[in-house]
Parts: structure tokens; sequence; C-alpha cells
């Protein structure tokens, strides 16, 4: 029996059949934008993401990665640079290794708390330094993902006061030059340690103690391994929030406001959470049976500072910085 088709049915098949095509098609009018983080999905910031995700869904896809799965914790900046990866939440440690001027952001003692920290990114000398950022690693920050007051934890029940105390201590810190001298500011004796391994480490006795804000301690369970928080408060703990330069360029203006609009207001979030989860967190914490105390952090404040104004990192900082930053 022969087949009757006539130029109707083609032509209904044809329109079915391009139809089919299109969706696909349609869906991929947006630009996706692959972005890579360290912190894991159950951190605030990761919800953080969610919400820039949903305040750029009109113009871009946000295809978030998490827990360093994507690239790892360092090498994220390099990776938007080469054109692999189009967002991320870069380490300013991360900036200093391309920018000597940029470890003075990565110094102890130098902002006071959340807002000084947005005080300062919101201000000229910001602005100098996201630009500085945008003109040599061809990105754009877009703001401070602000996580909390960088404190150390211990294993051990030493009692720590002053830097003199943390003296033979193993101090867990990121790698690279800035987050080691840290560890040396704060009188320790700093170990590079990933950071999706540090629970082990501390399990084990490879380190003494980690330095990371409560909510950090608390979504990694590193509290599970140790005895102790001193709150030195040493470092106001931020990312940037960036995007390649390239993309930026390619938005309209109308686009980049919507974007940045997205962000701080994610960000802004953001912030608000970890500071209601660090004063929950120390009672949590003393629940659970850590001791937790502040030590003398004038001692450790005198310490960190004559020990970076010293450093050869100290001789590329832009001349009269600290008094503008401490004024802001």
């Amino acid at each position: 029996m022969m087949l009757n088709i006539t130029r109707r049915h083609l032509f209904g098949a044809t329109m079915l059949a391009a139809a089919v095509l299109a969706v696909p098609a349609l869906a991929q009018d947006k630009p996706v934008l692959k972005f890579s983080a360290v912190f894991s999905e159950q951190d605030i910031r990761a919800e953080m993401t969610k919400k820039l995700a949903e305040g750029i869904s009109e113009n871009f896809k946000l295809e978030p990665y998490y827990g360093g799965n994507l690239f790892k914790q360092g090498t994220e900046l390099v990776a938007i640079q080469r054109g692999n990866l189009q967002m991320g939440n870069i380490a300013p440690q991360d900036i200093s290794k391309q920018i000597p001027e940029w470890s003075v952001l990565t110094s102890a003692y130098l902002f006071r708390d959340a807002a000084h920290l947005s005080a300062f990114f919101n201000s000229e000398t910001g602005a100098e330094f996201k630009k500085m950022a945008e003109d040599k690693l061809g990105i754009h920050i877009l703001g401070p993902t602000y996580f909390g007051a960088r404190q150390v934890g211990l294993k051990p029940e030493k009692k720590i006061n002053t830097p003199e105390d943390m003296a033979g201590i193993k101090l867990r810190m990121p790698g690279g030059d800035a987050w080691q001298f840290l560890g040396e500011a704060l009188g320790a004796n700093p170990v590079p340690v990933a950071y999706a391994e540090v629970y082990t480490a501390l399990q084990t006795g490879a380190i003494d103690g980690q330095d990371n804000p409560l909510p950090n301690v608390k979504n990694m369970k590193f509290y599970e391994v140790m005895s102790q928080i001193v709150l030195t408060s040493h470092l106001i703990g931020y990312d940037l929030l960036v995007i390649s330069k390239e993309v930026w360029d390619k938005m309209t203006p109308e686009q980049q406001q919507s974007f940045q609009t997205a962000a701080d207001e994610a960000m802004k979030w953001s912030e608000e959470q970890h500071v209601a989860q660090e004063k929950a967190l120390l009672d949590e914490f003393k629940a659970a049976g850590l001791e937790i105390y502040e030590p003398d952090q004038e001692a450790f404040r005198k310490f960190a500072q004559e020990k970076y104004l010293a450093s050869d990192l100290a001789k590329s900082w832009p001349e009269g910085i600290l008094e503008k930053v401490a004024g802001m």
C-alpha cells in the first residue's frame, strides 16, 4: 500500500521540526556565565550566588561550581584571565600575587568590621584599587563578599594570650606568600594546606590549628576536631565577586547597571547573614564544649603591624594608604 503524503503534510511536518529545533536554540540565547568558588554549597555565599543568578536571569544564565570542583583554590583568577571562566569569588591574596600594591588589603588588622570594609571599596581609594585590577588583570570587581572575622582555632589546649604564645603552633594557612606571611604575623608557624583537607589535618595532628571565620568553622565542621577558639579577629575575611572584563565590556550600560544592582543586593544579604551567624555561633560552640576567649588583641595588633611594616610587602604599598583606610 502506497503512503499518501500531501504538500500539507510535508509543510506541517517541516514546521513541527523547526519548532522542536528552535527550543534549544532559544534556550542558548542567554550567555552562560560559569562561576567558581572554593566555598561549599551549604555556605551562606552559595545562597548569595543563587540570589545573584535570579537577579541576572533576564539576561544571563549563571552556572555555579562550589567546593573548588571546577578550579582549585587560588587558580580561579588565572582561569578568568585565560578565558576558561567568566566569574569567580576571588581572594584578594590571589590578586596581590600579580599586583603587589594589593598586599596591603590582605594585611592583618586593616579593616575593623564589615561596614568598614564596604566603606573602603565604595570610596575613591577603593575605586582606584578596583581600576588597578581591571587595567592590569582584566577583571571587573563587583564588590567584596564579607564572610566573617578570622579567628584562630586550635586543637591543643595551650592558653594563648599574646603572639609569643603562638610560637611553635603549626597553623594552617592557604598557599601563597601573603597568606603565609599572615600566619607569621600572628607569631605562628604557618603551614600551607588546602581548604578541603583542613579537617583531616587537624584530626591527624598534621597541623595544630587553622584560622577561619566562625561560619566557615561551622560549615566545614572544624569545631569537631578543635578544643578552643581564640578571638584574635586578626583579619576581616572577604573575597571579591568578580567578572571577566571582556564579558562586562560586552554588556550594554543598562545590563551593567542591572547586573551591579543584583550583585549589590546579593552581597548585602550575605553580609547581614554572616554578621548574625557569627554572634549566634559563639554560644553554639561554647555549648559544644569549646573554650572561647579573647586574647590581648592590642598585643597581636602591634606585633602584626610591626611585622608588616618591616617586610618587603610594605615597600609596594601606596604612600599614606594605612592612614587613609584608618580614617574611613
